[in-house]
């Protein structure tokens, strides 16, 4: 059978990102998707590129965040000449909006962080604010504007990856489930499947939520967990929205050709797909509270994915502990489509035994792990 130099374990936005850089420096990658590639939390997610907008200090996790976002401009052009597909990147900015004056004054110390470190983010006056975007309520008390943040269309650049890396040489496999590793000592030398063994000189675990599940026969447990969040999308003849708007409560992303992201609720320790009349009705109560003229628009669809959380909201970067040549990329929450880039570059860093091009001390495997009794 066939050795490859690196396997990837899961067909999402973070397999699709680390297979793009192996490939590009030569590396013969397979991915292994054990559904349809690009189906899970990657294909659910809105494709907000929000550097800025949760993350508000000068965190590890900020960090990383501002370094992943700078590679989006050069990837899309990549996709597009590799792959032939438009990952729909705008930097056409977000306002996250506050309703209440305890929202406003945290939100002006965020500023003022993020513009000692030289971030572009300014606060607008309620005023200022339905100038730019005439539609939204009038019971706001003000909005950081933060230029820089944007978003791409998530199952394009998903898709965009996975098949730019196979324009380089990478395997796919859909339908292809690991079943466990295949090792010399503690070295890990490949994967048995449901379609047999494939074997490789690294191996890099992307399953999202079911990472944990996956990685346990290593005796480790990262304590990670899956979030369910569900979202609708509405379709509209006229644009509503120039700028993504983010509130405590949900986000309204604007899309091509008249469409309305809307996310997303949050429901820890679910696996389910199911979609609720809560959730959704939740949702478009703070959707029309937002946006009042959303009630006027087309429904087009519900759906839900699940997203893997970390136990202190940071992602888990790194090779294994114990099993050397096994790598992990996982609980990147709903920060995925955001990471990716940076995530990729990494873990191609880590197996080519360079620096890597961010400091990954606090995304350690071992941080929080328990060995399994």
């Amino acid at each position: 059978m066939k050795k490859y130099d690196a396997i990837v374990i899961g067909g999402g936005v973070m397999g699709g990102s680390t297979a793009f850089q192996l490939s590009k420096k030569g590396y013969r990658t397979l991915v292994l998707e054990k559904d349809q590639l690009g189906g899970k939390a990657s294909s659910a997610a809105a494709g907000m590129i929000g550097a800025q907008v949760e993350l508000d200090s000068d965190s590890p996790m900020f960090q990383l965040a501002r370094e992943s976002r700078k590679q989006f401009p050069e990837l899309a052009e990549e996709i597009k000449d590799l792959a032939g597909i438009d990952i729909g990147f705008r930097k056409n900015g977000m306002l996250k909006m506050a309703f209440t004056n305890e929202e406003r004054e945290k939100f002006l110390k965020i500023i003022e962080t993020q513009q000692q470190l030289g971030e572009q983010v300014d606060w607008l006056t309620p005023e200022e604010v339905i100038n730019k975007e005439p539609l939204l309520s009038s019971s706001l008390k003000g909005a950081m504007y933060i230029e820089g943040d944007g978003q791409v269309s998530a199952p394009d650049f998903t898709m965009g990856l996975l098949k730019s890396a196979a324009a380089l040489g990478t395997d796919l496999k859909e339908y292809c489930e690991v079943k466990g590793f295949l090792r010399e000592g503690n070295r890990v030398i490949g994967v048995s499947t449901n379609e047999g063994n494939f074997y490789s000189h690294s191996v890099v675990v992307t399953a999202g939520a079911w990472t944990t599940q996956l990685i346990q026969e290593s005796g480790l447990d990262l304590k990670g967990y899956p979030v369910k969040g569900e979202s609708f999308s509405v379709i509209t003849h006229k644009p509503l929205l120039t700028h993504t708007i983010f509130s405590s409560s949900c986000y309204i992303v604007p899309k091509t050709g008249g469409r309305l992201i809307i996310g997303a609720t949050v429901k820890p320790h679910s696996f389910s797909r199911s979609v609720s009349v809560e959730g959704i009705a939740q949702l478009m109560e703070e959707a029309k509270f937002i946006l009042p003229s959303i009630k006027e628009t087309e429904w087009k669809k519900a759906w839900a994915g699940t997203r893997p959380q970390s136990l202190d909201g940071l992602p888990y970067l790194g090779e294994h502990p114990e099993w050397s040549h096994l790598f992990i990329a996982n609980g990147h929450f709903r920060n995925g489509i955001l990471l990716s880039p940076i995530t990729g570059m990494i873990i191609t860093d880590l197996i080519e035994r360079k620096k890597t091009i961010t400091d990954v001390e606090p995304f350690r495997i071992d941080r929080l792990f328990q060995q399994v009794k």
